[in-house]
C-alpha cells in the first residue's frame, strides 16, 4: 500500500471503535427492556446513558465525589457534573427498598469500585425477580479517574462466578473488540504518552510506522476475532435475577 492510500483510506483505523461499539450494544440491549420499566443507572456519573432510556422510568445513582481532576494521575476528564443525580450514595448501600427496580445497568463502573462484588449483592437485593441486570466493564484498563480506580479489568470468569453466587443467570456475555483492536487502541495513545511521560514528540517516521502497524492490526483483527478470549476492550453482560 503506498503512502497516499495510507493517508486517505476511508475505512476507520483499528482501535477506534471501543466506545461506539459498546454504546451501540447498550442502546440495542436497553431497547429490549419493556416500556415503563423502572431502571436504575448505578454509577451514572453525568447521566450519559439516560438518552437510551426514554421509554423507561429512569433513576440515576452515583457516589458523586469525582470532580474531573481527581489526583491528577493518568487520564482525567478535567470537568465532571454531579448536579443531576437522583440518588447520591455509596453504590453498595443504595437507600431503596428490596425489589424496587425492574432493571439495573452499571456501565464502565466496576473498575472504580473498591468492592464490586458487594455491588452485585446490592443489585440482587434491589432487583425484582426476573429483573434484568446490564453490565459493562473493561477487560483491561489504564489508570483513569484516579484515585477512584481500583481494578484494571474483569474477565468472563468473574461474572460467571459472582453473578451465579448472587442469584443471577447470565443471558448474554459478549466481548467488545479483541487483542488486535486493543493493541491498536493503545497505539493511538502513543503520541500523548510520548509527550507526557517521555517528554518527546514523535517524528513523522514514528507516526507513519504506527499508522502502518494499526492498518496491519486491523487486517489481523478481521481474521482473528477469537483473540477476544485473550484480550479485548471489555465484556458486555446481560443477566436475569432468578432467586
Amino acid at each position: 500500500m503506498d503512502l497516499t492510500k495510507l493517508l486517505f483510506r476511508k475505512k476507520p483505523l483499528a482501535g477506534k471503535q471501543n466506545e461506539a461499539d459498546r454504546l451501540k450494544w447498550l442502546e440495542k440491549t436497553l431497547q429490549q427492556i419493556p416500556a415503563g420499566s423502572i431502571i436504575l443507572d448505578a454509577g451514572a456519573g453525568e447521566l450519559a446513558q439516560k438518552k437510551y432510556c426514554t421509554h423507561l422510568n429512569y433513576v440515576s445513582q452515583d457516589f458523586g465525589e469525582y470532580d474531573g481532576s481527581g489526583d491528577g494521575t493518568g487520564l482525567q476528564t478535567k470537568k465532571w457534573d454531579n448536579s443531576k443525580l437522583d440518588i447520591t450514595c455509596d453504590i453498595v448501600a443504595i437507600p431503596e427498598a428490596d425489589a424496587s427496580f425492574d432493571a439495573i445497568m452499571c456501565v464502565e463502573v466496576f473498575e472504580h469500585l473498591p468492592e464490586p462484588i458487594l455491588a452485585i449483592k446490592e443489585f440482587s437485593r434491589l432487583l425484582k425477580k426476573d429483573g434484568v441486570l446490564v453490565l459493562t466493564a473493561p477487560f483491561c484498563s489504564l489508570t483513569h479517574f484516579a484515585p477512584f480506580h481500583f481494578y484494571t479489568g474483569f474477565n468472563r470468569y468473574f461474572y460467571e462466578k459472582h453473578l451465579a453466587e448472587h442469584g443471577f443467570e447470565i443471558v448474554e456475555i459478549t466481548a467488545n473488540g479483541n487483542f488486535f483492536e486493543y493493541v491498536a487502541q493503545e497505539l493511538h495513545r502513543m503520541r500523548f504518552c510520548a509527550k507526557k511521560y517521555a517528554k518527546s514528540n514523535l517524528s513523522l517516521l514514528d507516526r507513519l510506522a504506527i499508522l502502518w502497524i494499526q492498518i496491519r492490526l486491523g487486517k489481523l483483527s478481521e481474521k482473528g476475532n477469537d483473540s477476544n478470549e485473550f484480550l479485548c476492550y471489555g465484556l458486555q453482560v446481560v443477566a436475569r435475577k432468578r432467586v
